[in-house]
């Protein structure tokens, strides 16, 4: 393939740029191998369904097979709503990551370098390491009486013990509820009363960079609350994560309290060593595992997956999306408290037997060079990560590049929100030295994989676009009255038919489930999202629905306002929401973080909105825009913009449901900073 000279649009501003090709070497021996070769797997994947993914299936152990395939029903109006893949057949997450591969001659493969909070914090375990510490872990909950279809709460920093609890957990058929270790106590109990958990798996500590963090004190004030809404929890099982760190000079460690419900991970483990603790075979429909995202309401969403149709996708979505190779040395910085780090830190690495990295500290310590560093240190060859993060690592300067070679790294892959133009040439240009292709993925907890994306070795990548849907997966753009826009055009993103690895529920909740997400346009699953379709096929993540703002009878795309904000040297991040207007109905309300050292000032606020009259229009231009010092985000990545809007709006109620955010510290500095609107 040659490089294609193309005009296209970003931001709603013409561009002469390349459509960026993937590097020869990729396209050479790629499990899916030019444009040709997509579009046919692709059409296969959609007229034989059932083929396909028999085809796919055949690379996992089932016990029990079965000849049914994909079974659902997303017309609310005909029955109720529901989706089956491969109902009858059972199997097992937990040992098609680890037995198959052992049996297949993997056993001695690293699975898995931990890398610690410190850069000398480092040990490694192969997959029959990993194996032996799993079944003695299942052994362990078995001995605290979790049985097949219970929940059990892993409040846990990212160290090895969170893989070894989450592959245990679906070893024995418990749903594990991850819980990211930097929610509050109101947070995690919340989870343990909705699931009803009885066990909860925590650590003693944590560190973050420089700062110590206890989580013990957390999930024993989280049981306490639970208690309040009579749920027992009955043991809390606690590593003793702290005492094996090295910490920083002068850091006085967190005390943890051994007097309630404590179970000692380690004493625990000792007592199991050498127990039989047997895999459970699980109907291919069984319950796998819970995930809580957040909601517009005050209640958390206990998203549910199952068992085989998950597995099976987050193996294929690995294994296309990543061109997964054995040579490979693979890193996904995600954290498993939320959704990217089960399908693609955990469970799709581990399937298609690679060598992972687990990281447990942040990318700017003790430099901003650290994700780099590691990069260098072991070869990584295809690295998974954020825009949120390129965006902060790439408003601290080059000069954190400069150190490191990164030559090994082969793909890199976003997920969490679209990724700005300007982001993603940062990554293909400065850090992948444009010798790599970009995958930026659209998919969401929901989804259990990937739904659009390019492929490494197939798909020509425009800068800031979604691009093309994963195979199985069939996108359609609605206007608002529910009907299908054909060809180039913008909309409601939906899919009209199921693919193997999408929820099965909301846990407890049947009613939210069919509200939220096939009501809507009845007959499709609704993202909630908008996209816009290109002249060339290719989708473009446009922001949620409720992002779109109607000022003086004209839609406007926040996300094109806020790509041209970003556009200026001197932002680091943007996110715009529509404030109420007497005349207008409403007008962009702007919130921008500036790069380190930058200030807002008159001049920048002019600059800002004329760079947004210029590449859209004067009816795009922010009435007010606002610097942040940051911005409201789920551990995804995701900016909750209805926290936005009613800062926008002068309101300090009703803001909702703000326990899933990274940060909650930062809405009463927003609050406060509305008086410094320019």
């Amino acid at each position: 393939m040659s490089d294609v000279r193309v005009k296209f649009n970003l931001a709603n501003e013409a561009v002469d740029e390349d459509i960026f090709n993937p590097p020869a070497p990729l396209i050479a021996g790629a499990h899916c191998s030019g444009l040709q070769s997509y579009h046919d797997m692709y059409r296969s994947s959609i007229n034989n369904s059932d083929e396909f993914w028999r085809t796919v299936s055949s690379e996992l152990h089932f016990e029990q097979g079965t000849s049914k395939g994909l079974e659902y029903n997303f017309d609310a109006k005909a029955g109720p709503v529901y989706c089956k893949f491969m109902d009858g057949a059972k199997t097992n997450l937990s040992y098609n990551c680890l037995e198959r591969n052992i049996k297949r001659g993997l056993g001695d493969k690293i699975a898995y370098i931990f890398e610690g909070n410190e850069p000398t914090d480092v040990s490694t375990w192969t997959y029959k390491e990993l194996h032996a510490q799993v079944v003695q872990f299942s052994a362990v909950l078995r001995a605290h009486g979790v049985k097949r279809g219970d929940v059990v709460a892993l409040y846990l920093p990212m160290i090895p013990e969170l893989a070894v609890a989450m592959l245990a957990c679906a070893r024995i058929g418990a749903m594990h509820s991850v819980v990211f270790a930097g929610f509050s106590a109101e947070s995690l109990a919340a989870r343990v009363v909705d699931a009803r958990c009885r066990v909860v798996v925590t650590a003693d500590g944590v560190f973050r960079g420089a700062k110590p963090i206890g989580l013990k004190s957390i999930a024993d004030a989280a049981c306490a609350l639970a208690a309040q809404e009579d749920v027992k929890v009955e043991a809390v099982i606690m590593v003793e994560h702290l005492k094996r760190v090295t910490k920083p000079d002068g850091v006085e460690l967190p005390k943890a309290d051994y007097t309630t419900i404590t179970f000692v991970y380690e004493t625990e483990m000792q007592k199991c060593a050498g127990v039989d603790s047997p895999v459970e075979w699980m109907d291919a429909e069984s319950p796998l595992f819970l995930l809580y995202t957040s909601g517009s309401t005050g209640k958390p969403k206990g998203i549910q997956h199952t068992t085989a149709g998950y597995m099976t996708y987050a193996y294929a979505t690995t294994k296309f999306t990543f061109d997964a190779k054995d040579d490979d040395v693979y890193w996904c910085t995600a954290d498993c408290g939320w959704i990217t780090g089960h399908s693609y830190l955990l469970y799709g690495p581990l399937m298609n037997g690679l060598k992972g990295i687990w990281y447990e500290g942040v990318p700017t310590y003790p430099t901003p060079s650290r994700m780099w560093d590691v990069t260098d240190k072991y070869g990584v060859t295809k690295l998974y990560t954020s825009p949120t993060a390129a965006r902060a690592l790439m408003a601290l300067g080059n000069k954190w590049l400069e150190s490191t070679s990164r030559q090994s790294l082969k793909v890199i892959g976003t997920v969490g929100e679209p990724i700005n133009p300007a982001a993603w040439m940062w990554l293909y240009k400065k850090v992948g030295l444009s010798n790599v292709s970009i995958v930026d993925t659209y998919w969401q907890t929901e989804t259990g994989g990937h739904m659009i994306t390019c492929l490494p070795g197939a798909t020509p990548m425009k800068p800031g676009a979604a691009a093309m849907p994963f195979f199985g997966a069939s996108p359609v753009l609605l206007d608002a009255e529910g009907r299908v826009i054909e060809g180039p055009g913008e909309g409601s993103l939906c899919f009209d038919r199921a693919w193997p690895g999408m929820m099965r529920g909301i846990y407890g909740d049947e009613q939210r489930f069919v509200k939220t997400y096939f009501a809507p346009f009845n007959g499709y699953y609704f993202t909630g999202d908008g996209a816009r379709r290109d002249e060339d096929g290719y989708l473009w993540i446009t922001g949620r629905v409720d992002d779109l703002m109607n000022v003086s009878g004209h839609l406007l795309s926040t996300a094109e306002i806020e790509s041209a904000l970003v556009a200026h040297e001197k932002v680091a991040e943007a996110a715009v929401v529509a404030a109420p207007h007497d005349i207008k109905g409403s007008f962009p309300y702007a919130f921008v973080t500036l790069n380190v050292g930058e200030k807002l000032n008159d001049k920048l606020v002019a600059e800002l909105k004329k760079m947004v009259r210029e590449k859209i229009g004067a009816l795009a231009v922010p009435d007010v825009i606002q610097e942040a010092p940051g911005l409201p985000k789920t551990r995804s990545g995701k900016v909750t913009r209805r926290i936005l809007r009613k800062i926008a709006e002068g309101s300090e109620s009703g803001i909702g449901d703000t326990t899933t955010l990274v940060d909650e510290s930062v809405i009463k500095q927003l609050i406060s900073g509305r008086s410094g609107r320019a």
